[in-house]
């Protein structure tokens, strides 16, 4: 897996490259999370236009992610999920708290951020 970081205003916007499957090789974006909060970043768009499959442990990465932006008072965006990264999304109910724009601006320049 692959991120590719960049920054609108003060919020990180991050590509991912591959497929979000759970182990060791993406466990790279919770530690990517972590040091933009470190950084002082507290939102973040995860753009997953380039994953092309994700599954349960990949959905707990994501979940994971947003609780650490939770307890700095920051928050998660999800942006250009495939159709069939979506309809995980859809079917486990993750999208109800992280949503799925359809494009990164549209993310960024949602209403919400902190």
């Amino acid at each position: 897996m692959r991120i590719d970081e960049k920054f609108d205003n003060k919020i990180a916007i991050l590509t991912i490259y591959g497929k979000l499957m759970g182990g060791p090789d993406n466990y790279i974006l919770i530690d990517k999370v972590k040091s933009l909060i470190a950084d002082g970043i507290k939102n973040v768009v995860i753009d997953l236009s380039q994953v092309k499959w994700m599954n349960s442990p990949g959905l707990g990465i994501l979940i994971g992610c947003r609780k650490l932006l939770e307890q700095v008072n920051g928050g998660l965006r999800i942006a250009n999920a495939t159709n069939k990264v979506n309809n995980l999304l859809i079917m486990t109910r993750v999208i109800e708290f992280v949503g799925n724009y359809t494009s990164v601006q549209r993310a960024v320049s949602s209403p919400g951020w902190n």
